[in-house]
């Protein structure tokens, strides 16, 4: 039977059920530096204010620092009976360092310890993937610059609807991902708070300093409230939400890199060191990797409602429910670094197909619109009106098997009659796409200028 830790008003063992049901260690053992650093911060500021005496505070950092070479080095296993790293912390340190070990947790409750643990392992895995989608976004950047000229069908519904270049395409991406990017951004300067010092819920009779330890440990200031710190888990939220819009984005790119390798699209060829191959099938090559990566993305997803559940029906302040606040955060992350890690270097190693693109860029009518604008502007004909006479070219094209950018001078018109010979420039593909100058459009001069300047501001946060 396990006796109940911090037991002062219980007497009795615990339940094995009730250890079972209780026991956070085998996962949030992962918190061991942070709780270490905590603690040690915690220690300074108390020997500072005089709480406790710097032989105290010399033993405890001591202590700290040889628990923290144990752990790394493999010495000491975390593993035993402890009901949370923070206990089992605890009590490695006392059996070294006698009492001043036990003076440790004097003005701090584990409300204050786990939430200052969880949101400095939250704040620097938010650090850690926002500089992964940097050089993801770089590796877009990268790919764009070698195919501002590429064509390829621009999509609405899944089906061919304008051309565009290869290069805007990934430019679209890089977009997603800096939007990413800055979410993370947003929510470290957010949460850049220390909890440390709350105590249970109300704070602290001890004279301690908050200020200190917030800028011992990194942080911008003390939190606020301590009713609301101890309660609060919008941090994680935030992480979990940042990764689960991130994951969406991947499997959004995902799907399209499975369609692009498919035999009927053939627009790109993944490395054989990022497919793998069938049981049966010989002559399979799988894309598992963005499979994987899109299935992957139901799995934070699931995380993240997860926290939102449990957290929904909560009273103030800290409720044993928050327990389960962890796991999830700490699967995410492994997903979230995972993901972009593997897609980054699969990204940089597929091959673009630029003739199968531009191929495809004579099926489904691609310049229809440009035959509108060109009756708008040559003609002086309402849009609306050139939209229907299009159509009706697009219906002569359908009948003669041809792309509307294949039929003759005669054939144009024979529908409109006003339609001169230089319709047929506008009606190539190539002088479609580089007629798209709009801010923020498909031209190759503007998706050289979307480059530039994702480059300019990636250069600014480094």
């Amino acid at each position: 039977m396990a006796k109940k830790i911090a037991s002062a008003r219980i007497g009795t063992e615990s339940s094995e059920l009730l250890k079972e049901l209780n026991n956070s260690f085998p996962f949030d053992k992962v918190l061991y530096r942070e709780d270490i650093e905590g603690s040690k911060a915690h220690a300074a500021m108390l020997a500072h204010q005089g709480i406790i005496s710097n032989d105290d505070l010399s033993s405890i950092t001591d202590g700290l620092n040889k628990i923290l070479e144990e752990i790394e080095s493999g010495s000491w296993k975390l593993k035993g009976d402890d009901e949370d790293i923070h206990m089992a912390i605890e009590g490695r340190l006392t059996s070294k360092i006698g009492d001043a070990g036990k003076r440790l947790h004097t003005a701090r409750s584990r409300n204050d310890q786990v939430a200052l643990d969880f949101r400095l392992f939250v704040q620097r895995q938010t650090k850690e993937i926002s500089s992964l989608l940097v050089k993801l976004i770089s590796t877009f950047v990268d790919i764009a610059k070698d195919h501002t000229d590429t064509l390829l069908p621009g999509m609405t519904h899944l089906q061919h609807a304008q051309p565009i270049n290869f290069g805007y395409h990934m430019m679209a991406y890089a977009s997603m991902f800096k939007r990413d990017y800055e979410r993370f951004i947003s929510s470290y300067d957010r949460n850049n708070f220390s909890p440390i010092g709350c105590a249970a819920l109300a704070g602290t009779p001890h004279p301690i300093d908050r200020q200190m330890t917030a800028s011992i440990l990194g942080f911008k200031a003390p939190t606020l409230n301590c009713l609301d710190t101890v309660s609060d888990r919008d941090f994680a939220l935030e992480i979990l939400f940042n990764i689960s819009t991130m994951m969406m984005h991947i499997s959004r790119l995902s799907e399209e890199l499975i369609l692009w390798s498919s035999s009927e699209f053939r627009w790109i060829t993944l490395s054989d060191r990022h497919s793998t191959g069938s049981s049966i099938m010989p002559q399979k090559k799988n894309p598992d990797i963005p499979e994987l990566l899109r299935g992957k993305t139901g799995r934070v997803n699931g995380n993240l409602i997860a926290l939102l559940t449990v957290m929904k029906g909560l009273p103030l302040a800290y409720n044993k429910d928050m327990q389960e606040d962890k796991e999830g955060v700490f699967d995410s992350v492994n997903t979230a670094k995972l993901s972009i890690m593997v897609l980054d270097e699969m990204l940089g190693q597929m091959t673009v197909n630029s003739s199968r693109m531009e191929n495809a860029c004579m099926v489904g009518h691609l310049s229809a619109t440009d035959l509108a604008d060109y009756l708008v502007k040559k003609v002086g004909m309402p849009f609306r009106d050139a939209y229907h006479i299009v159509g009706n070219v697009v219906n002569l094209a359908e009948e003669q098997g041809l792309d509307i950018s294949e039929l003759s001078l005669n054939d144009l018109q024979s529908i409109e009659s006003r339609i001169q010979e230089d319709v047929m420039a506008v009606l190539n593909n190539r002088s479609s796409m580089n007629a798209r100058t709009s801010e923020g459009g498909t031209a190759t001069a503007r998706t050289l200028e979307q480059i530039e300047s994702m480059q300019t501001w990636m250069d600014s946060i480094k």
